[in-house]
């Protein structure tokens, strides 16, 4: 193989989720692909690495500052939900459910990793809760955050992570809620594992 294409090969299979096998296909394509696409291609992911960063308020990625979904007045400024990447904000918006804000960890708490708390945007989590503080005392200016909503994953790490940000959060006065977990929707009891079932049925709803 010509060293060219397997530098291409090498380069893509250092993409998480990409295969050496995968990672073949896809230099194929691209090599076999009309040259004005592949210059686009290029282009945008030029543009995507020098033009897009984190959120000021939120560290949500961005290419404006802050982004639109913290500049949206319609948004509900009380409620915060804390996920864990990026992408699931956008897991979350495919929805189109959910109106309140945002915060991104960026990870979650794990030892063996060495990801602590300063690796994660805690920090910054915990100042854009202290106006909830402001306002219980009376000061109009400051919009309180009634409630933050932890929405890791379900893990030993998620569940890990959400503990210790209630832990810091409660003492705050803000209220502090978990996303429910459970049997998906279009889910089959007979191939569900016993962790799930006992989460769907300690977050069982009265009808």
């Amino acid at each position: 193989m010509a060293d060219l294409i397997q530098r291409l090969v090498a380069e893509l299979a250092r993409l998480p989720g990409i295969g050496e096998k995968t990672a073949t296909r896809l230099a194929m394509h691209l090599i076999r692909a009309p040259r004005p696409q592949v210059r686009e291609l290029a282009q945008a992911l030029l543009d995507a690495t020098e033009k897009i960063g984190l959120c000021s308020v939120c560290a949500t990625l961005t290419e404006t500052d802050p982004c639109r979904l913290c500049a949206d007045p319609r948004r509900e400024a009380e409620l915060i939900c804390v996920v864990a990447q990026p992408s699931d904000v956008l897991a979350i918006e495919r929805g189109g459910h959910f109106r309140g804000r945002y915060h991104v960890l960026h990870g979650v708490l794990s030892p063996l990793e060495g990801i602590g708390p300063d690796e994660l945007r805690i920090a910054e989590l915990i100042r854009r809760l202290g106006p909830a503080r402001a306002a219980a005392s009376g000061d109009p200016g400051h919009p309180a955050v009634g409630e933050v909503i932890i929405a890791t994953a379900p893990t030993v790490e998620g569940e890990a992570t959400a503990m210790y940000l209630a832990r810091l959060i409660k003492p705050l006065g803000v209220k502090v809620s978990r996303i429910a977990t459970g049997l998906p929707v279009g889910g089959d009891l007979e191939y569900t594992d016993q962790a799930t079932i006992a989460r769907a049925l300690a977050g069982r709803s009265t009808l």
